[in-house]
This record gives C-alpha cells, structure tokens and sequence, in this order.
C-alpha cells in the first residue's frame, strides 16, 4: 500500500538541509519521493508500506539531526 507522510521540522538549516534531508530519506528502501519545502519547514515523503514505516522515516530524520515537531500521515487505497 502507499503512504504519504508529512513532517513539521523545527530548522531545515537552509538550502544544506534540504538537500541532506532529500539524500538521507532518499537511501531507505521503500521511499518513493521526497519534497521539501523551506518555506513551510516541511517534508513530504511518499513511500510503500511493504518496504517502509513512517517512524522509521521519522528516525532517519532525527537521525541526520533534525527535530519533528509534527507528523502527519495519509494511507492510500490503491
């Protein structure tokens, strides 16, 4: 089935972040795009639910150092 999550971070850390952010999400199986938006201090992240899970997405990005401060997930019937 496919997801999509989306998560408040507290500091993207510019355009950097954005990028390590994209990189980093972008290595787990599973992950279909990622967006991201300076503006809103957001990530979106499309992904398969047979090869991954919102919280370890959730953990890849504190894991690169950045702090959610919201999570929102959306299941699509397909």
């Amino acid at each position: 089935m496919k997801a999509s999550a989306y998560f408040t971070i507290d500091d993207l850390g510019g355009k950097h972040g954005i990028n390590e952010l994209k990189r980093g999400l972008d290595t787990l199986r599973g992950v279909l795009s990622v967006s991201v938006s300076e503006k809103t201090n957001s990530v979106a992240v499309d992904y398969d639910t047979t090869g991954e899970s919102c919280e370890a997405i959730q953990k890849k990005i504190t894991d690169l150092g950045y702090g959610v401060a919201d999570v929102r997930l959306d299941r699509h019937v397909m």
